[in-house]
């Protein structure tokens, strides 16, 4: 591979990530731990371990990137957390 294609592929994979968003979920004091738990694991296909640190530090922080991804497939997932009743944006 010549210098030029690496650079382009450099590129390339900048301008991937750059187009990368977020789900963030925010503290509230409705739902439960269990509740974020189970709905990360069913949503986001987390494991128990991500989605138990990910409701931890929705708790002591605010708010927690939960999932990163194109848009594209964040939507329907967001979508599903929201109706879960977390409160959830895509950023």
């Amino acid at each position: 591979m010549s210098t030029k294609e690496k650079i382009q592929e450099e590129v390339l994979l900048a301008e991937e990530i750059a187009l990368q968003n977020e789900i963030i979920i925010y503290n509230d004091d409705v739902n439960t731990f269990d509740h974020v738990i189970e709905t990360l694991i069913r949503v986001c296909n987390h494991t128990s371990e991500q989605a138990e640190q990910c409701s931890i530090i929705i708790h002591y922080t605010g708010k927690c990137t939960v999932k990163t991804g194109p848009l594209k497939e964040l939507v329907p997932q967001c979508t599903q957390l929201l109706e879960a009743g977390l409160s959830a944006e895509i950023v």
